[in-house]
């Protein structure tokens, strides 16, 4: 069986040839241009990164890709959705200004920005999948819509899938606020009696008349009804309406790599991964730790199977630095990184199940572009 081809490039340069030049030479190479995207919707994928961590990718890195989609004819915009938890980006007003603190706006990276799903995170396509998990995927309409979908991941670690890469800003990042509790958990959502507000908006929303107020105007949930849909954890912004975290970690990464699935389903993509101030930890947190390894590079591939497990594996290759979380006294050289920060997750159950759905291939050949 052929094996995916992967392209890297690392961060040397020389005099005029930067790094924004590698990064166009690098996709070129990968095979971008073979993708027709005259007069097409592009998605570019993006984490905008939470106010308070500097360890997301640079806006410039993104106006260079606007630039290569809009001269082969695309029409680009930049795109993530709202998280679950209550934050700087659970609204698309809140998360549109959290970009812009960040410096993507239209004037820096030449398009526009699109919350994928709207304004409070209910606004969604369900796509049907019928995987183990998944029937349907609730992903953000402004990705579930466009015609071509480009992901430009920062490749770090994270707390529920031991890196994140390409299939985590696919799978988690494109999906709605529903969307993502039904990853996070198996289970139907929990009124905090104490942060309800009694705005009656997980009422008005809920599809299937589950909630009503209890006799003091609290919202209460009947589970006769209720089937975990997460509409009322998507509206509440008091963080009344919660989620119940009980799912093991291997699930939700499996689960993760399905919503990716959904992503890409029927659909021309392209993906890159930037291997740059690897954070243990996710680009949600409104602080960034020491990165773990020193810098790497950029990498690519229409294979996100293979990109991500490249990318492990040129992480695991890589020393650790000095004064992150792995000078600690257990940590051992050759050992796997993701793994001992992060000892209860585990990584390859999110790449085996994905090359189990037919996402991608996790044997690849690395191929150097200078």
């Amino acid at each position: 069986m052929e094996k995916s081809k992967v392209y890297f490039t690392d961060l040397k340069t020389r005099p005029n040839y930067n790094l924004l030049d590698k990064l166009e030479r690098l996709v070129k190479r990968a095979g971008i241009e073979k993708i027709d995207f005259s007069n097409k919707f592009v998605a570019i994928k993006i984490h905008f990164g939470e106010p308070g961590n500097m360890a997301f990718i640079r806006p410039n890195y993104a106006a260079k890709m606007v630039s290569i989609i809009k001269s082969l004819g695309g029409m680009p915009f930049l795109t993530d959705s709202n998280t679950l938890y209550t934050g700087r980006r659970s609204n698309a007003i809140d998360h549109l200004q959290s970009a812009a603190e960040n410096g993507f706006t239209p004037l820096t990276v030449g398009c526009n920005i699109i919350i994928a799903d709207g304004l409070k995170g209910t606004d969604y396509r369900e796509i049907g999948i019928n995987l183990k998990y998944c029937k349907t995927a609730k992903i953000g309409a402004a990705i579930a819509d466009a015609d071509v979908l480009i992901s430009m991941s920062h490749f770090k670690g994270h707390e529920m899938t031991g890196f994140g890469g390409t299939l985590k800003n696919l799978g988690m990042g494109c999906a709605s606020r529903g969307g993502k509790l039904e990853i996070h958990s198996a289970s139907q959502p929990r009124i905090d009696k104490e942060n309800c507000r009694s705005c009656g908006l997980c009422i008005k929303n809920c599809s299937q008349k589950a909630i009503s107020f209890d006799e003091n105007k609290k919202a209460s949930i009947d589970y006769s009804k209720c089937i975990g849909c997460g509409q009322c954890v998507a509206v509440c912004q008091f963080n009344g309406a919660q989620v119940v975290w009980n799912e093991s970690a291997d699930t939700a990464t499996e689960k993760v790599a399905e919503y990716a699935y959904a992503v890409i389903k029927d659909k021309p993509n392209f993906h890159i991964n930037f291997i740059m101030d690897v954070s243990p930890d996710c680009d949600c947190s409104p602080s960034n730790d020491y990165a773990i390894i020193p810098n790497i590079g950029i990498a690519a591939s229409f294979d996100p199977v293979a990109l991500d497990k490249a990318c492990v594996d040129l992480v695991n290759k890589a020393p650790a630095l000095k004064g992150s979380v792995l000078s600690d006294n257990r940590y051992r050289e050759g050992e796997d990184k993701f793994t001992h920060i992060h000892s209860n997750t585990d990584w390859r159950a999110g790449l085996e199940h994905g090359e189990e759905i037919g996402l991608g291939k996790q044997d690849y050949e690395l191929i150097l572009v200078k």
